[in-house]
């Protein structure tokens, strides 16, 4: 399946150049011209990773980062003019996985995206299975045989972590950061509100497929044999 990517720069010939490169590499583009426009693709399309650009009007690419993270894992990298230390800084804060200082050769870019995408795990890939249990994170459906579900997103978010590694334990301060966001202030009351929801979600589904408390330290989704 061909990774698709998702641009996002107000500059429109930094835009194409970058579009022409990626292509090349054997992704498939978006192109987004602002951070609203950006996020509205990133609900419809979920790309496997954005490349944004710092300095946009608006919503600057720092903003557009956080914005990105409160909702959703996809790795993004940042494409700045400025090279000082305190930008890197910024950009790292804001959540982003990588940096790439303007002018940059493309070839650079290029090796950037494919050692993040190397280094995320299967909770980005497109589509999970644990057991009987598929997720589509393109149509953000649940299913088990012919029974479908449509979660909310950020029930949907945790279901899909949980899933990427049937068996592994993910604490709840890593649950918290990857469904919430690392900045996230809220208290775990919500975490567990949102398991309760997925739980009793998929028990109408299936009977196989478990979320286990593992007690002091996290949650854990299991497939019976």
């Amino acid at each position: 399946m061909m990774l698709k990517i998702l641009v996002v720069d107000d500059d429109p010939n930094i835009l194409e150049l970058v579009s022409i490169q990626l292509t090349k590499a054997g992704y498939s583009v978006q192109k987004a011209s602002n951070g609203n426009e950006a996020l509205q693709l990133i609900e419809e399309e979920y790309p496997d990773l954005a490349v944004v650009d710092v300095m946009m009007p608006g919503m600057d690419g720092y903003t557009l980062t956080r914005e990105i993270r409160s909702f959703t894992d996809i790795p993004v990298l940042l494409l700045t003019a400025k090279g000082e230390l305190e930008d890197k800084e910024k950009g790292f804060l804001s959540g982003s996985d990588d940096y790439v200082v303007k002018p940059f050769e493309p070839k650079e870019l290029q090796f950037r995206i494919n050692a993040i995408l190397r280094r995320y795990d299967k909770a980005v890939d497109a589509f999970i299975q644990a057991g009987p249990l598929k997720i589509n994170r393109q149509s953000y459906e649940v299913s088990v045989g012919s029974k479908t579900l449509l979660l909310p997103l950020k029930e949907f978010e945790l279901l899909s972590v949980l899933a990427s590694r049937p068996s592994h334990v993910f604490t709840r301060e890593m649950l918290l950061e990857r469904v919430w966001g690392y900045d996230y202030e809220g208290d775990e009351q919500t975490l567990n509100v949102h398991i309760k929801r997925v739980r009793q979600r998929l028990e109408k589904l299936t009977d196989e497929v478990m979320i286990l408390t593992v007690r002091g330290v996290g949650y854990k989704l299991e497939v019976q044999e």
